[in-house]
């Protein structure tokens, strides 16, 4: 076991287990904290480690609360480029060679939802729920970010997600396909560990190309450069608007945003 201070890491023979330890922060995903899970599946992947589980600790109610709103840059600045710490962090988990598996019990907010979807596949229980949040700040989510949506689900859930920003609880994240296998939180632990011993049993070098050709087949989408650039010019003016400024200051006021369209 290594205490990487916002996450602990174990191995259980050919499964590594990444656990996020800041319930204090409500494990808010701050750059420390993605910093040392890029690192551990690093190291995970340099041991050859076959499969990952992906978890908080036991029995918050809170599994992440998402990006740490406090470190997102100033109106200016894209909140999301490619050299964000929670973006280096989805590649990390989304190239991994072998299957990352999110064992999820409480709420799932923000990035933290795209984090849970970059994993292969999501074991929940009855308390979990998950929302996409970036509309409450004004925030443009990326390409990259919805591509890893549009990716696992059907294109007008992505849409209802994105434009309510509302939660969708257990039941409901299990009809849409958001996760795998709905389960108590009694049997949480024990379903997900044996869904991952049994991966881990399985050929990993077939695991690894398989994961490989799927991960080119559903996220390489040509985008024209005109259109990339247009998206891109729309995405500007949300991260350099009043409503970006007044979102992130209505969170940290804890207050309703007065959003102008501005």
């Amino acid at each position: 076991m290594t205490d990487h201070g916002t996450i602990r890491v174990d191995v259980d023979g050919e499964i590594g287990v990444v656990t996020l330890t800041n319930p204090a922060r409500r494990n808010a995903l701050s750059r420390a904290m993605m910093q040392a899970i890029t690192e551990a599946f690093r190291s995970f992947a340099e041991r050859r480690t076959r499969v990952i589980v992906l978890r908080a600790e036991a029995d918050v109610s809170v599994w992440s609360a998402g990006h740490d709103i406090t470190e997102l840059p100033v109106p200016g600045r894209d909140p999301l480029g490619y050299g964000d710490p929670l973006e280096e962090t989805l590649r990390a988990i989304r190239r991994y060679p072998g299957p990352v598996v999110a064992m999820v019990h409480g709420s799932v907010w923000g990035g933290a939802f795209d984090l849970v979807l970059s994993c292969d596949l999501v074991v929940a229980d009855e308390t979990a729920t998950f929302a996409i949040t970036p509309v409450n700040l004004g925030l443009p989510y990326n390409m990259t970010g919805l591509l890893h949506f549009i990716g696992r689900l059907r294109v007008n859930v992505v849409k209802e997600l994105f434009f309510t920003a509302a939660p969708a609880n257990a039941a409901t994240a299990l009809e849409w396909g958001i996760i795998n296998h709905l389960t108590t939180a009694a049997e949480l632990e024990a379903h997900t560990m044996a869904l991952a011993r049994r991966m881990a049993a399985k050929a990993p070098l077939a695991m690894a190309a398989i994961k490989e050709q799927l991960h080119v087949l559903s996220d390489y989408q040509p985008v024209a450069a005109e259109v990339f650039e247009r998206v891109q010019e729309l995405r500007r003016s949300a991260f350099e608007s009043a409503d970006y400024r007044e979102g992130v200051a209505a969170f940290l006021e804890k207050r309703p945003p007065a959003f102008r369209g501005e």
